[in-house]
């Protein structure tokens, strides 16, 4: 009888995540479809002359190493090019309609892990303008690709989720261990703190699509390494990888993740290259001395790390 309890509620876990992604794939094309304003029409990009400059350097000078290097080197090259640039949060928040945003002068933690990925990904394809640069980052930013405040990634759940079936990006989950660990996604802090974020303000339809979104994700099931399994082991070298996409998971209520870096391997262990909002690390792109298990031992709230990986083109 215990044996076919077991069987039973796997395959009662099993349906909710299909269901959940079923329901999240429906409200999807359903936001898209009311979505269909002046403000989802193409955008101009809004940059400055050092942001272009800077990105089409970086493009040129990858262009010249391209053939020395594999993926990941190509990652990690241009992660640590933004060394001791500025924290700086809500970048994106500075037009009244959504319009494709590029700073390179001060990066919140996911607008940098955006910024590398995308020069990156331009490097990987032989793609070295600035207009190939401006068309990978509104792939991997938006709903397929779609410019929009609805349709901005603004969870680590919708970016990973879209980014996976655009063919960016590989949600990394196995072998177990040491991904011993299960999340189980509940993300609705947008619409439960609108009056935090200066484009739903006075926008009851934007708030609306927000919580539909959220609702659809309601769930969805997700497996992290906890924060024990973090250790330096040649299992852990061997699954995650330089240049893979870090996620810190978090307890606290109505969040997936609150912080997102880039994996490197120093001799001690995996570190988290990040804009780091931290006083300590003197608000900057860092690349940190201590390892990321040492910085989640400190933080209890934060039980551990998702991972995902830049696919390579074909």
């Amino acid at each position: 009888m215990t044996r076919k309890l077991i069987v039973a509620a796997y395959l009662a876990a099993i349906l909710l995540a299909c269901t959940a992604r079923t329901t999240t794939k429906r409200v999807i094309k359903q936001a898209n479809k009311s979505a269909k304003t002046s403000e989802t029409l193409k955008q101009p990009a809004v940059y400055l002359p050092t942001d272009s400059l800077l990105a089409t350097a970086i493009l040129k000078e990858m262009k010249s190493r391209r053939r020395k290097l594999n993926q990941q080197e190509i990652i990690l090259a241009i992660a640590r090019k933004f060394i001791g640039t500025p924290y700086v949060a809500n970048t994106l928040e500075k037009n009244k309609d959504e319009k494709l945003v590029v700073n390179l002068r001060g990066m919140d933690c996911t607008t940098y892990l955006e910024t590398v990925l995308a020069l990156a990904r331009c490097v990987m394809l032989h793609q070295y303008t600035f207009q190939d640069y401006l068309t990978t980052l509104r792939r991997l930013r938006y709903r397929q690709g779609r410019i929009s405040y609805i349709n901005r990634l603004h969870y680590y759940q919708w970016w990973l989720d879209d980014n996976r079936q655009m063919g960016l990006v590989a949600q990394i989950e196995s072998p177990n261990p040491p991904f011993t660990a299960v999340q189980t996604i509940k993300i609705n802090y947008m619409s439960q703190n609108s009056q935090l974020y200066a484009m739903l303000k006075g926008q009851p339809e934007r708030i609306r699509a927000i919580r539909q979104l959220e609702n659809a994700s309601a769930g969805l099931r997700e497996r992290y390494i906890p924060t024990d399994e973090l250790s330096d082991t040649p299992l852990l070298r061997s699954t995650i990888h330089n240049g893979d996409i870090i996620a810190i998971v978090t307890t606290k209520p109505n969040l997936d993740t609150t912080h997102l870096g880039l994996a490197v391997w120093h001799a001690d262990g995996l570190h988290l290259l990040n804009a780091s909002s931290l006083r300590r690390n003197g608000r900057q792109v860092l690349e940190p001395r201590e390892t990321l298990q040492d910085y989640l031992h400190a933080h209890p709230s934060n039980p551990g790390i998702r991972v995902a990986r830049l696919t390579e083109p074909n």
